[in-house]
């Protein structure tokens, strides 16, 4: 799929500014104070510095909060986004109840006991993130995430990814799932990503970290068959 820029000049600005650029500054940056985020049910509630925020957008981490204060700023983050910044950028730490969370396994486990599939997930969206994709929610969709080749003032989105795990879901078993998924999605000009995470993970790894260790990931394009782009050219006959 050829990337859809929003104006012209975004993609001169996009290749100007790669997004593994970004998220190096963003870690130099956060490296030098501590940022700390309070971890609810569903998501977590970061306090940074304006600058900071600032730095959060570009790398596309969370979403703001409309607030009063004037050095600070409120931004609530995914769990998935969350843990990203915890454990792979080490750049936030978070607490629970008013208890600072140490080490990554403890925030696994508190994330894990308020969003049973996180692991799935979380695998998922650090797979695309490793490979220097925007990832953001899909609700609006119907899919877990959207990924965009860069910030989204610069490009629209380009895949609509829905993650699926045997015994997870029951997800696109029918095909009537799939073709309700390619439909919307192509009715939004952008590609169905389905990103099969499935592993031999035992039940009592599934509470360590670790286990993402033991997840693979498989990626597969479904896109919608037009019959007209398959026909021969009748002026050859």
């Amino acid at each position: 799929m050829v990337p859809r820029w929003k104006w012209k000049g975004a993609e001169a600005k996009a290749l100007a500014e790669p997004v593994s650029e970004t998220v190096s500054e963003l870690q130099s940056s956060f490296a030098r104070t501590e940022a700390s985020g309070f971890l609810s049910t569903c998501n977590v509630l970061l306090l940074v510095e304006v600058e900071q925020a600032e730095l959060l957008d570009r790398c596309c981490f969370g979403r703001p909060v409309v607030n009063s204060e004037k050095d600070k700023r409120w931004v609530q983050l995914s769990f998935e986004e969350a843990f990203f910044l915890f454990c792979k950028l080490n750049c936030i730490k978070i607490s629970v109840h008013g208890r600072s969370l140490e080490d990554e396994l403890d925030l696994w486990r508190s994330m894990r006991s308020f969003k049973p599939n996180f692991a799935i997930l979380y695998k998922a969206y650090s797979h695309l993130r490793s490979k220097n994709w925007i990832v953001r929610s899909g609700l609006q969709y119907g899919v877990d995430f959207v990924v965009y080749r860069h910030h989204p003032s610069l490009v629209h989105s380009e895949y609509a990814v829905l993650v699926h795990s045997i015994g997870e879901n029951d997800r696109l078993k029918p095909w009537s799932d799939v073709h309700c998924s390619v439909r919307l999605t192509g009715s939004v000009a952008k590609t169905l990503l389905v990103l099969y995470v499935n592993g031999q993970v035992n039940k009592e790894n599934m509470n360590l970290p670790l286990c993402l260790e033991d997840y693979t990931v498989e990626e597969l394009t479904i896109r919608r068959w037009n019959p007209e782009l398959s026909r021969e050219d009748e002026s050859r006959t």
